[in-house]
């Protein structure tokens, strides 16, 4: 009898999640299509990165209208969008790519002079995570910009899983990126940074409140030119703005504006013990 009984919870569950499956299920698996995607795309612009050797522009050009062909499949199975064709989005992402390709060399390069324990610009693509989680950001806002549904998220969470850093796809940043070991970052959809920033582990650039009713409004900081912020560092609310050449000390908690060339940082008490005739307090020999 209980075995009849379990037989019968099993198929009314297949049955259910079925229902549900034909409700919400995608045709094609966007998000293994997804990463595959990312991972060419960033192949293909960073060949340290890459298994395949291209020994002619031929190649190349075969290999992006492999990645053309690749991101229309994803883009058609996604919530359909009335204002952009996907032929139309496809090759409008794609012209786009020298110019971000550019960009990322840009923050190869801010990463290489800015970190001493940087031997060289491969070796930051190769090996920083932080490279990683800003390439495939841009690559992501550029489809947020294009109005894509779905697709810009799926690919930084993309990221996020890989690297430990978060960097919503609305949020807008500019040149020189520079992310320093990076784990544990957050920067919110309406955050605002500007050129040659650069960013601690632990960082988190959000909102106040979590209200949807906010959903439409700038919830995150502005982060000028030139600002650095130490480890750990909560900087929160959409009026906040941080002016140019700042440094945000570490643990610090800012949700305020702070005018340009501020330093900002929190004191605290440090004790240590005393040593009494080089023993500490109840050590013995």
């Amino acid at each position: 009898m209980k075995s009849i009984q379990t037989n019968r919870s099993v198929k009314a569950l297949a049955y259910a999640l079925m229902k549900k499956r034909s409700a919400h299920a995608n045709p094609t698996p966007i998000k293994v299509q997804t990463q595959a995607f990312v991972d060419d795309l960033i192949d293909l612009l960073f060949p340290h990165l890459s298994e395949k050797v291209y020994f002619s522009a031929d190649e190349i050009q075969a290999k992006l209208v492999l990645l053309q062909r690749n991101l229309k499949s994803i883009l058609r199975a996604l919530p359909h969008n009335q204002s952009i064709s996907v032929d139309k989005a496809t090759t409008k992402f794609f012209l786009r790519l020298p110019e971000l390709h550019d960009a990322l060399w840009l923050d190869a390069h801010a990463i290489d002079q800015g970190d001493p324990a940087s031997e060289s610009v491969e070796e930051v693509v190769l090996a920083y995570p932080g490279f990683v989680a800003i390439a495939i950001y841009r690559l992501a806002h550029e489809l947020y910009l294009l109005d894509i549904p779905i697709l810009p998220r799926v690919m930084t969470e993309y990221a996020h899983q890989m690297t430990g850093i978060d960097i919503h796809p609305g949020a807008i940043i500019g040149k020189s990126f520079f992310i320093d070991h990076g784990t544990g970052i957050v920067i919110g959809e309406t955050t605002r940074i500007g050129n040659h920033v650069k960013i601690y582990q632990g960082v988190t650039l959000g909102a106040l409140s979590v209200d949807k009713k906010l959903a439409m409004r700038k919830r995150h900081p502005t982060i000028e030119d030139h600002v650095t912020i130490y480890a750990q560092a909560v900087i929160l609310g959409g009026a906040t703005i941080v002016g140019r050449n700042s440094v945000i000390g570490g643990n610090v908690w800012l949700t305020r504006s702070v005018p340009p060339y501020s330093m900002v940082y929190t004191e605290s008490t440090i004790t240590v013990r005393k040593k009494h005739n080089g023993l500490t307090k109840g050590q013995t020999t």
